[in-house]
């Protein structure tokens, strides 16, 4: 039996033959079966796979099931909320509102309110009328000269490379037409990026657009693109979510002369990004890079992102900022459920600080350090809706940002092509006939509908719970299920700290050996 196939497609490849004569049409059957014994004759004597060796023919069907199992599950198996990383349902809440069209649904919720982790915001008997879609946080600390208002949700980090030009462009439109900024990657700053959006320059370990030839940090490269107007904060990346501690790829066919340029590397050469920093050392080191960063560009606000790792690291920059009295103007903490366009199975899935617990870390530390005033925090992982907006906020976010909900806006379908340069929807490529298909001028619009929907459900939900913007939210606002019997608010669920106390008092909490561990002059454990 595990010849059959092949002997019948031998079989029919000879009667095709004879019947031939009689008729062209059997021409086909010649061509199609005899392509299929010259698989058959192929499997039959390759050395590399068993299952072909012993099964001709029949045995490329697993290959076929194989490569088509995504798409079979995401279209016809899966339901509503099974997906990941998203579900059908949080898809399809992108894009009705992307295309601006109503993203109510009939009959009641798909979630189960039983099931542990179910979260929810309580609503007040007096609720707020609704606050204005603007909605918006200064950002800019005492040493800044340039403060930003920046929207409470925003595009985040996607590099030109990772992304193709097309898909940077409709993103930059996007944002200029909807007023909210559009964080550029580490990939450097592309005449993509360019199209009248605000503009967040992150500097990753490759220093793209302010590198020398030997890859290091140049003050007079990065002096001159500091001063585009469209860029108005500067992010130094110290890790992100998908893959902390490893350093980024770009595979050499996505580097293309354009990339290249706009990065200062070779052509046609992968790209490796260390996994950490030349221009600093030590967390003072970094206080004083921050330092540097916000003289050079005329005093518009420096921050840095990361995702949470080790305590004793984020607490030793804690303690650099006291010590030098130099603090960065805003903070984004980066979750490890983030998404990139390759990582490591293993970093992908066991590496990092979950965004939720990350966040609250932070604001831990900054309020528990005295900080909080001074410097804003914003959230980045996994965050599409109103609701994640506003939890992020409540537990302590000033604003968030998002990169995969704004490629759906973009027409992303989920294929989980990213790495390999066939994204099918022209995002995640540089293929020019496959960018071709995302139109510009119709994607920038589905960006702005996009964050000004989902910024109005954002002021809909917090007004629902009495207040009118949504820094007024707090923890005891959010409701968190930890047994299908018990729920408690998140003020009683997380252990947050207070005001000063970890100058004050830090043997009584529960960073004490964190802090104690903690210095300035180094990121080791002391």
């Amino acid at each position: 039996m595990r010849y059959f196939i092949f002997f019948a497609a031998t079989a029919l490849f000879v009667a095709s033959l004879q019947f031939a004569v009689l008729s062209p049409w059997f021409y086909v059957g010649v061509v199609f079966f005899g392509m299929m014994v010259l698989y058959g004759v192929f499997d039959l004597v390759q050395r590399r796979h068993a299952l072909w060796r012993n099964f001709p023919i029949i045995g490329r069907a697993r290959w076929i099931l194989e490569f088509a199992r995504p798409y079979l599950r995401q279209y016809l198996v899966e339901s509503d909320t099974d997906g990941m990383p998203y579900n059908r349902e949080q898809r399809s809440l992108v894009y009705r509102r992307a295309k601006d069209v109503v993203s109510v649904e009939p009959f009641g919720s798909h979630i189960d309110f039983n099931e542990d982790r179910y979260e929810w915001l309580n609503h007040s008997i007096t609720p707020s009328e609704p606050a204005n879609e603007d909605l918006r946080v200064e950002v800019g600390g005492p040493d800044c000269k340039q403060p930003y208002a920046a929207s409470v949700f925003n595009i985040s980090a996607m590099s030109f490379g990772a992304l193709g030009a097309h898909a940077i462009e409709a993103l930059n439109r996007g944002a200029a037409q909807g007023g909210f900024y559009h964080d550029t990657g580490e990939g450097g700053i592309s005449p993509h990026h360019l199209k009248g959006g605000d503009l967040v320059w992150e500097l990753g370990t490759g220093y793209f657009g302010c590198r020398t030839k030997d890859g290091n940090f140049d003050p007079e490269k990065f002096k001159e693109n500091a001063a585009i107007e469209a860029v108005k904060m500067i992010e130094i990346k110290i890790s992100q979510g998908a893959k902390p501690g490893h350093g980024g790829v770009l595979p050499g066919e996505k580097v293309t002369k354009e990339i290249a340029q706009t990065r200062g590397i070779e052509q046609g050469v992968t790209c490796e990004s260390p996994p950490f920093h030349h221009a600093f050392s030590t967390p003072i080191g970094l206080m004083e890079y921050i330092a540097d960063l916000r003289a050079l560009s005329g005093g518009k606000p420096v921050g840095f992102k990361l995702c949470i790792g080790h305590r004793w690291e984020f607490l030793a920059i804690i303690k650099a900022m006291l010590k030098t009295g130099i603090k960065p103007d805003f903070i984004v903490i980066d979750g490890a459920e983030g998404g990139t366009g390759a990582a490591p199975v293993e970093f992908q899935d066991h590496i990092g600080v979950p965004l939720r617990d990350g966040l609250v870390f932070a604001r831990n530390a900054l309020v528990g350090a005295g900080l909080k005033d001074d410097i804003r925090l914003a959230a980045s992982g996994k965050m599409i809706s109103g609701f994640g907006l506003a939890s992020s906020m409540a537990m302590g976010a000033d604003w968030c940002n998002a990169g995969r909900g704004f490629m759906f806006a973009l027409g992303c379908v989920q294929s989980l092509s990213c790495h390999t340069n066939h994204c099918p929807t022209g995002i995640a490529t540089q293929d020019k006939l496959l960018q071709r298909g995302l139109v510009v001028d119709h994607k920038s619009q589905r960006v702005a509908a996009y964050h000004r929907n989902t910024v109005r459900a954002l002021g809909e939900v917090v007004a629902a719970a009495g207040c009118t913007h949504p820094s007024q939210l707090l923890p005891c606002h959010l409701y968190h299920r930890i047994s299908a019997t018990n729920a408690k608010p998140a003020d009683e669920v997380y252990d947050l700290l207070q005001r000063n106390i970890l100058l004050d008092d830090p043997n009584g909490t529960y960073l004490a050996s964190s802090w104690a561990s903690a210095s300035a002059e180094s990121f080791a454990a002391q």
